[in-house]
């Protein structure tokens, strides 16, 4: 089986371009424009996905964390429950947000944090899943999404092997249309903790399976590095402002720096290129520039046996290589030569 995947009919594999989605979370504040802007940007930017979560917080939070004050200079309300209902989309938005995305051509689609909101995402019909670290031990919400028959995405921060294998074997006899993504739950991500070659191995583990990089470190650089392990799904953290109010605001990246990252991620597909050492037409003239010939040493009279101190190497590099310059040494000189003149084939005779 081939390792492939697709998303409102995008395929993603190893032999296509890296599949980008501009994770918006609560970076729209609560506010319906600004998250039509954060749509119109990521778009703008070359995205191929934005990505809200969902949660239903009254069933999401034991009672005491729902009521705890939430005093932190991120809070949009005076509780922890009041600062996520702030935040939270109901249908209204969610299918304002579809039609708005559909009209400017892009995918969007959600994380689903509990029961609840993956039903109300199932009946929206997004054409893809996303489920968050915090959730790789969540079996039966694994098992409830993959029935869904639709394209999961799962990360897995603050996970072990075992973690991600016990998700993998829920989720798989159920629904094959997965991609596993090496993530560190960490906001943000120290470089010395992201572990990429941990892309390789989930290669090697799940050999079926897409593998992708959700990224939590500040900048666009190892997201290209990831695609050259294999990854061929990456999602980052997307605000229209760095110092905005939020918790995710800070790590994540502004229209410029997506925009920079998916114009590399396109490039370093082509720039892998196949594997096959060859010569490009464009290279011919500037390496004949640089490259050497042999020419006479000195002025050399016809019937001269050459030896190796009659032979020098000079640009252009328009005639025999140096490296046949041995095959010359001991013939004889059909003509006599001047300094420079270049050494050809038709210009010798084999030597006694």
């Amino acid at each position: 089986m081939p390792r492939e995947l697709s998303i409102d009919a995008v395929a993603i594999s190893d032999e296509t371009d890296c599949y980008v989605i501009a994770e918006i979370g609560h970076n729209h504040q609560g506010s319906l424009q600004s998250a039509k802007e954060l749509f119109r940007q990521a778009k703008a930017c070359g995205a191929n996905a934005v990505k809200l979560q969902k949660r239903d917080n009254r069933s999401l939070y034991t009672k005491a964390l729902y009521d705890k004050p939430y005093e932190s200079e991120s809070s949009f309300g005076a509780t922890y429950g009041e600062h996520r209902e702030a935040l939270e989309f109901g249908e209204a938005e969610y299918r304002e947000l579809q039609r708005f995305a559909k009209q400017i051509g892009l995918t969007f689609f959600a994380t689903a944090f509990d029961s609840a909101s993956a039903e109300f995402l199932y009946k929206l019909d997004v054409p893809a899943f996303k489920i968050a670290s915090g959730d790789l031990r969540s079996i039966p919400l694994l098992k409830q999404v993959a029935s869904y028959g639709k394209p999961m995405i799962i990360s897995t921060g603050g996970a072990t092997m075992e973690d991600v294998r016990r998700a993998y074997d829920a989720i798989w006899p159920i629904n094959q249309q997965l991609c596993i993504m090496q993530c560190t739950a960490a906001y943000p991500a120290e470089f010395s903790d992201l572990d990429l070659r941990v892309i390789e191995t989930y290669r090697r583990e799940f050999p079926e399976a897409v593998i992708g990089l959700s990224a939590h470190d500040n900048g666009i650089a190892m997201p290209i590095v990831a695609y050259t392990l294999g990854a061929r799904i990456i999602e980052k953290h997307f605000t229209l402002n760095r110092a905005m109010r939020g918790t995710d605001h800070a790590f994540s990246l502004e229209p410029v720096g997506l925009s920079k990252m998916v114009r590399d991620l396109r490039r370093t597909r082509i720039a892998l290129g196949d594997g096959v050492k060859k010569v490009y037409p464009n290279e011919v003239s500037p390496i004949t520039k640089m490259a050497k010939k042999v020419v006479a040493a000195r002025a050399l009279p016809a019937g001269h046996t050459l030896s190796a101190s009659d032979l020098a190497f000079k640009s252009p590099g328009d005639g025999l290589a140096p490296y046949e310059a041995d095959k010359l040494v001991g013939k004889v000189l059909l003509r006599p030569l001047k300094e420079d003149d270049a050494l050809a084939w038709d210009l010798v005779a084999a030597g006694k």
